[in-house]
């Protein structure tokens, strides 16, 4: 039986609708916003606003372009949390309401665990190897770093998390003290490919385990700045390209350290990465440098996968769907994580 998915995606700022059908992606729209740009960061308000703009539209287009009707559709999943509280209300006020009218079920979808079943979106015709169970994954975004094994698509279990930042937030804001527009994370990437990582060093912190930290890194950067342009006012625009490529050399360091670590005390050489910051080119490079002398299996999403995205909401759905679990329409979002 073809069993079709329609997946919405409204954790932060980018609203995102999908159509997945039977193991491929038929659809994935996202609409970006522009708005947050000039306060160097997402406003959760305005975040909520543009959802509301941009929601009908966006499931529109998908439902279009999957070349489906609205009747086709056997479930809705739609991310519950975790992500900003009025972003999540527009997505899943939307879905409950329309899951009700077409009278299909309703699918809630932790937004972490969709991160990690990116590694799974297909569209017809591509035979791209999948990872196998278990394997271990680099969860990496902007509010979230975990390392996670994952047993099936539905169980999977975290044995280390950051204790304070996430490298996403590492990234951001290093880039905004550097002065860097918003989104800064990308734009170090694309600095670093053009400078030295070894011309500046940065502290590693020392934590036990495979948990991670980014609290310290943030601040030596932040002094290190300070001290530096006391000196010469000129500093940042005279080295940016070794500013950026040094510190995600530092941040890069410390996510591989902990993978490898990981991978001997779990004995998993299946190896994948996933979440916003899988798309840094700096760690893509690094694991697959590592994946050499460690003979790792390597599974890293497409870049339109590794960002928030309807897609990754809809095959969640579509595999919580086979197994029955449904929720009904007194759900209710959750901003912060729940495991």
């Amino acid at each position: 039986m073809s069993i079709t998915i329609l997946g919405i995606e409204s954790s932060c700022d980018d609203t995102g609708a999908a159509v997945f059908r039977d193991g491929f992606i038929l659809s994935n729209k996202i609409a970006n916003q522009e708005v947050h740009k000039s306060f160097g960061g997402v406003v959760p308000e305005l975040a909520s606003r543009a959802h509301q703009q941009n929601i009908i539209p966006v499931v529109d287009r998908a439902i279009r372009e999957a070349g489906i009707a609205k009747t086709d559709i056997d479930g809705v999943a739609f991310t519950r949390g975790p992500g900003l509280m009025g972003a999540l209300l527009v997505g899943s006020s939307f879905a409950k309401s329309f899951a009700l009218a077409l009278k299909k079920p309703l699918i809630e979808v932790n937004h972490l665990q969709a991160h990690i079943l990116s590694l799974f979106l297909r569209k017809p015709g591509d035979t791209k190897k999948k990872p196998e169970f278990p394997f271990l994954c680099l969860l990496v975004s902007g509010g979230h770093t975990q390392l996670v094994i994952v047993k099936d698509y539905l169980i999977m279990e975290i044995i280390g998390q950051t204790i304070d930042d996430a490298s996403g937030e590492a990234f951001d804001k290093c880039a905004k003290v550097m002065g860097l527009p918003y989104p800064g994370g990308p734009l170090i990437d694309k600095y670093a490919a053009s400078g030295n990582p070894d011309a500046f060093s940065f502290p590693k912190p020392q934590i036990n385990g495979l948990d991670f930290s980014f609290s310290g890194v943030k601040t030596a950067f932040l002094y290190f700045l300070r001290d530096h342009l006391k000196n010469d006012a000129n500093f940042i625009e005279e080295n940016k390209y070794d500013i950026c490529a040094s510190i995600q050399h530092s941040i890069v360091d410390i996510l591989v350290d902990k993978l490898i670590s990981a991978s001997k005390q779990t004995g998993i050489k299946e190896i994948a990465i996933a979440g916003g910051v899988s798309a840094n080119t700096g760690l893509r490079n690094r694991i697959l440098e590592e994946s050499v002398h460690h003979k790792w299996e390597v599974h890293i999403p497409e870049f339109q996968f590794s960002t928030d995205n309807a897609a990754m909401i809809s095959i969640t759905g579509y595999y919580k769907y086979i197994q029955e679990l449904f929720t009904d329409q007194s759900v209710t979002p959750f901003a912060r994580y729940r495991p």
